[in-house]
């Protein structure tokens, strides 16, 4: 399969487009998140934290 033909996400935290990966493979309905510092950085926790 060629790499434009991949399934494409929007990254929740940033906004920026990303590509499917094979470590994703079983898991890629629940990705959200483009890379390990977008995940640290969740608009979702950011919020919560500003609640308490």
């Amino acid at each position: 399969m060629k790499k434009s033909e991949l399934p494409v996400k929007t990254c929740v935290t940033c906004g920026l487009p990303f590509t499917w990966r094979k470590k994703w493979a079983r898991c890629w309905q629940e990705v959200r998140y483009c890379s390990e510092r977008c995940r640290r950085k969740s608009p979702l926790k950011v919020r919560s934290q500003r609640l308490v």
